[in-house]
């Protein structure tokens, strides 16, 4: 019987194959009770099985490191390999089977819910779903105490059908195990945006479809399946219209991907002339090696709070300094902006949780977060200061300053920029001291009164996440208002529009480095707003290049400027598909 379920889309394309069903029901344990004398033993082998799952994460991390494997996947083993380490976790269960004297599987799944259930009272999203970690690395250990593996067998298909991974969650010890195979597509019913499923799905180019709640028990086994990661929508046992409709649209989405590669060694110029600039959006220093490989012109965002987020401790000047030096070096002379520490609202350090920036906020999007945070934190955002400042001398750094919204901040910043440099001029360390600074235009105060921006910074760039956010009054992590969160409000258009006209009037470089600048339904109409630099993930990168390519910005600057008088958002969606 066909039908279909929906869910998050997080990666896309459109994948077609048999469902290969993945189970981890092993978390339903017996408790039985020990003799006292019995007890040593049974401490030896929860450990044993500890030593052995920590084992298999080093075979895991080998396999994860071969050239062409995504460098997530390292990321996500090293830091269930932490997970595994942690006293938090081993130490309870230690504790449980002496004073209780139960198995050993009993006292890990108890101690595990008692860290999970931390994990829920996190209000960073990220975060909460970083407790699936903690699952899967319990699953791990009790299919050793249970004397289980998960063997992944090849299976039989046929040519044109793919595997079409199915579960409840997913592992990045699963991904790696699925790499022999030949697989189409990710449906789980957990996860979202940030999950390992969505971000591997992601770096490998496979659709995926995350959140669908009850798709693991409705599929069976070499059930056919469809998965448009780009709607986010699972059609199960298609009817033979549909399937060649979808088999269409594959092919069809193929053959456009292999043409774009083509265009990496292109220039990045408009059908009269117009040079534009595409960089690329990057976490982790080691996404700098995407970014060389889709040809960006630099690195317009790095955002570095991602050096912070997972740890207990706080990385140290010298750590982030080789972070940022490794990410110039790469890059070798092409411009890399560094923002400088985005943290609170949506996305939480666990080093920083007792700090200022990390209390229990009402509306912690409108709290003390990202710069705001940093000038409460002197000490703290010296430290990376100073290891941008240092690395810059490796490259061409520009360090980017998140969430101004008035004078006094910008005054305070590059006050603390100054002190750091005499620090480093006193330790003898060599930087540039032209290094340029800019703002991000992400709160409208900012784009409406731009002037202190244009006097005192070197460039700016506009993060439309925020600006989406702050100005239509929308938290764009909740699921029940998402469906206002409208890039195309007339609004926002204005306040965008009306930014990159400010700063090409004084000449100062602008770009965008929100998801509009990697929409290539967007790029002729920023194109058309005189915008000439982009900033995205690299994936997107090649689509937005051909439709730079295919544009010409002298027309495009006359049909924006008629479509930005309108208020109706109907006419302007109509005016954007004639551009």
């Amino acid at each position: 019987m066909t039908f279909s379920l929906h869910g998050q889309a997080v990666s896309g394309g459109i994948a077609i194959g048999r469902a290969h069903l993945v189970s981890h029901a092993i978390l339903e344990v017996a408790q039985y009770q020990l003799r006292e004398r019995d007890v040593p033993a049974e401490l030896l082998r929860f450990d044993q099985a500890v030593a052995a799952a920590g084992a298999e994460l080093h075979g895991l991390r080998s396999e994860a490191s071969v050239p062409g494997a995504p460098a997530e996947l390292s990321a996500f083993v090293d830091l269930h390999s932490m997970i595994l380490a942690d006293p938090t976790l081993t130490d309870g269960v230690r504790e449980l089977i002496r004073e209780r004297r139960c198995n050993a599987e009993w006292a890990v799944v108890q101690q595990m819910q008692l860290v999970v259930d931390q994990f829920d009272e996190f209000e960073d999203a990220y975060l909460r779903e970083r407790k699936q970690d903690i699952v899967q690395v319990v699953e791990r250990v009790l299919r050793v105490l249970l004397g289980k593996t998960r063997k992944l067998a090849k299976r039989k298909t046929s040519t044109d059908d793919d595997l079409i991974v199915v579960a409840n969650d997913l592992s990045p010890a699963d991904t790696i195990q699925f790499k022999s195979l030949r697989i189409g597509g990710f449906v789980t019913d957990l996860g979202g945006s940030t999950s390992h499923t969505a971000i591997v799905a992601r770096s490998l180019a496979i659709p995926a479809v995350v959140g669908m709640q009850h798709a693991r028990p409705l599929i069976q086994d070499d059930d056919l399946l469809i998965v448009d990661g780009t709607r986010g929508v699972l059609i199960v046992d298609p009817d033979i219209g549909v399937l060649q409709e979808y088999r269409l649209r594959k092919s069809e989405l193929e053959l456009e991907r292999s043409k774009l590669k083509r265009l990496v060694s292109g220039r990045s110029r408009t059908l009269d002339g117009e040079t534009v600039e595409l960089q690329a959006n990057i976490e982790l220093p080691q996404d700098a090696e995407r970014a060389r490989e889709v040809g960006a012109d630099g690195v317009g965002l790095f955002r570095t709070e991602y050096l912070f987020m997972n740890r207990d401790e706080l990385p140290d000047e010298d750590e982030q300094f080789e972070a940022y030096r490794s990410v110039a070096r790469a890059l070798a002379g092409r411009p890399v902006t560094i923002r400088s520490l985005d943290i609170g609202a949506d996305k939480e350090a666990r080093a920083l949780r007792n700090r200022a920036g990390n209390h229990s906020a009402t509306n912690p999007a409108l709290g003390l977060r990202a710069i705001r945070f940093c000038l409460a934190e002197p000490q703290l955002f010296l430290v990376q200061l100073r290891a941008i400042l240092r690395a810059s001398h490796y490259g061409k750094i520009r360090l980017l300053i998140p969430m101004l919204a008035q004078a006094q901040e910008i005054v305070q910043t590059l006050a603390l920029i100054d002190l750091a440099k005499i620090q480093l001029r006193e330790s003898r360390h060599k930087f540039d001291d032209g290094m340029e600074v800019g703002g991000m235009i992400e709160i409208p105060a900012a784009a409406l009164a731009l002037g202190p921006f244009l006097r005192r910074l070197d460039f700016l760039s506009i993060g439309t996440n925020d600006l989406i956010q702050y100005t239509l009054a929308i938290d764009r992590t909740d699921g029940a208002v998402a469906h206002l969160y409208d890039p195309l409000h007339p609004a926002v258009l204005k306040l965008i529009a009306q930014t990159i006209q400010s700063a090409q009037r004084v000449a100062m470089p602008v770009a965008v480095c929100g998801e509009m600048a990697g929409d290539p339904k967007l790029t002729k109409l920023l194109l058309g707003m005189g915008l000439r630099q982009f900033s995205m993930h690299p994936a997107q990168l090649l689509e937005v290049k051909q439709q730079v390519m295919m544009a010409d910005a002298a027309q495009l600057s006359l049909r924006v400027a008629r479509l930005l008088k309108f208020d109706e958002p109907e006419k302007i969606s109509e005016l954007l598909e004639k551009l």
